[in-house]
């Protein structure tokens, strides 16, 4: 059977041509011709053309330019993406202005805590006026302090916890160095330094003092003993750490009736 090449490059046909005039030689009678099915070979398909890898069109010079476009287009917006900076957004900024405050407000709490939370204007404020202390027949203990002084606001919260123990027995008098209404007061007691407390007896005559940084058993034990009414106090006269009284502020009296 001859083979004829077909328009589709890579397949060969066989010649129709020459198998038709086969049939023509042969003079069977058309009547005793049958068909008989094929078995087991599947029917022919539709034939497509496929056309070879190196078949392609050629691409134009139009199109070669739109696709160098395209591409150069693609690689100026991922330049751009990549040399313009990334700003936060308005969500992020308030965020982080949020964790600033809760972290200063976190600071100066955990300051107040190391200082037991409780500052020498606490302890004025619960202090007993000076004339009334010499008044109602109990103990005192008056301490001289400032504002300024370092000694002073390190030892508030140890006289504070000692103070809510026997408040209800023995006075409490906080006397402002700085303030002139206590000048007397200053010579009396002999204030050479500060914190400077003195512990006084019912007649609200003297019994020891106690100058400066001390341990804070050294106070509660003279508190003690005020409260259980002894004649004298362990430490009468001791002296730690502590700020010159001369280096006091003298500022006008604002209120002379004001204690501290």
């Amino acid at each position: 059977m001859a083979v004829v090449a077909s328009r589709c490059t890579g397949l060969l046909l066989p010649d129709l041509r020459t198998s038709l005039a086969g049939f023509r030689r042969c003079s069977v009678p058309a009547s005793s011709l049958r068909l008989r099915p094929q078995r087991g070979r599947p029917r022919p398909g539709s034939l497509a053309c496929v056309a070879p890898p190196d078949s392609a069109e050629p691409e134009t010079d139009e199109q070669a330019v739109k696709d160098d476009s395209t591409k150069d287009k693609a690689q100026t917006s991922t330049s751009q993406d990549a040399g313009n900076p990334v700003f936060p957004n308005k969500d992020l900024n308030r965020r982080i202005a949020l964790l600033s405050s809760i972290a200063a407000v976190s600071l100066f709490a955990s300051r107040r805590l190391d200082l037991g939370g409780v500052s020498l204007k606490d302890l004025a404020a619960n202090a007993i006026p000076y004339e009334e202390a010499l008044s109602n027949g109990k103990p005192t203990v008056v301490e001289f302090y400032a504002d300024w002084c370092e000694v002073c606001r390190e030892l508030a919260p140890d006289i504070y916890n000692v103070e809510q123990q026997y408040k209800d027995r023995v006075n409490f008098v906080m006397l402002n160095v700085d303030n002139t209404k206590w000048e007397q007061e200053l010579d009396e007691f002999g204030v050479e330094g500060i914190p400077h407390f003195s512990f006084l007896d019912k007649e609200g005559n003297e019994e020891g003092n106690v100058v400066g940084k001390l341990p804070k058993q050294y106070f509660l034990e003279n508190v003690v003993a005020l409260a259980s009414g002894d004649p004298t106090v362990p430490h009468a006269r001791v002296i730690g750490q502590f700020s010159s009284a001369e280096s006091r502020k003298v500022h006008q009296v604002v209120d002379p009736r004001s204690h501290g």
